[in-house]
């Protein structure tokens, strides 16, 4: 059992509570970053998933919530909680965390300012999360009807994205590396909405084959047919482009290229289908090249 750190804890669910007044659903964290509450399934030998329909604690994200009694009863279960979670994804603010990671050796916060130059956004006025390593925690709002996935490096080297079931660490919590806090000036900001070119980088692109019946593709990962469908259904993707999402979909599926070996040899595919849809051969090679960069491959 953790130690007990009572303030901690009741400086947490004060946060906490605070935070579900302005309709952000939360969860107790322990100093590790991970939910405080241990699953009620863990002992069974094949447990089924449940995301809290038995009607105990301990479901993870699945727990969050902005009703005051409840948030007091989470807390009550965990005495050991120093910190606390904010669920992204769900209503009303459908959160997404654009997480600026400081620890993986590459700068993140200038890869965001080379998509934001190269896709003609900026980040609006906002919530920002100073966390204890000098990272940042962007919040921004989704619309209703759009899932956002949980990413790790898919953005660009050093930027995860928090969505749909997952959670972001809500600031005045206390971890083992310290205290997460808000920037000054942004503590009273709404979290602001997404650029809409950066909501289309964050969301992912539709399937763009399918098998026949009964010719499922068997392919293990790494096998030259699974490589190739994957390389022409990355060239599709860009063919599917409509003017204003061009530069946009060339850029993710050349870095998805790139992320699994195949950016040099789908290069020339890829400048191709850039070109069938409209953009000229310079835009093409630059924004390909602007994905190597990013994906630390040149």
């Amino acid at each position: 059992m953790a130690t007990i750190d009572r303030h901690a804890t009741t400086l947490a669910l004060a946060h906490a509570l605070s935070a579900a007044e302005r309709g952000l659903a939360v969860i107790p964290l322990s100093r590790t970053k991970l939910p405080a509450l241990r699953s009620p399934h863990h002992e069974d030998p094949r447990p089924a998933p449940c995301h809290g329909e038995c009607g105990r604690l301990g479901h993870g994200v699945y727990d969050a919530t902005t009703d005051p009694r409840r948030i007091r009863e989470l807390f009550a279960a965990a005495p050991w909680a120093t910190g606390y979670g904010i669920a992204c994804g769900l209503p009303p603010h459908h959160l997404i965390g654009i997480d600026l990671d400081t620890k993986s050796g590459t700068d993140a916060s200038a890869a965001l300012r080379e998509l934001a130059l190269r896709h003609l956004f900026t980040i609006p006025a906002t919530v920002v999360v100073i966390t204890p390593s000098g990272g940042r925690h962007i919040w921004l709002t989704g619309p209703p009807d759009t899932v956002i996935p949980n990413s790790a490096g898919r953005l660009a080297p050093g930027i995860d994205v928090r969505g749909a079931g997952g959670y972001l660490v809500g600031p005045g919590s206390r971890t083992e590396r310290g205290l997460y806090s808000t920037a000054p000036g942004t503590a009273q900001l709404p979290p602001a909405h997404c650029p809409p070119s950066l909501l289309r980088l964050l969301t992912p692109p539709p399937r763009t084959h399918q098998h026949a019946p009964g010719h499922a593709d068997h392919s293990p990962p790494g096998h030259p047919d699974a490589e190739a469908q994957r390389g022409h259904g990355l060239v599709q993707f860009v063919l599917a482009a409509h003017a204003g999402q061009r530069n946009t979909r060339l850029f993710w599926a050349a870095c998805r290229a790139y992320e699994n070996d195949m950016g040099e040899t789908l290069a020339p595919q890829l400048v191709d289908a850039a070109l069938h849809v409209g953009l000229t051969e310079r835009e093409a090679h630059s924004t390909i090249a602007s994905a190597a960069r990013l994906t630390g491959r040149r």
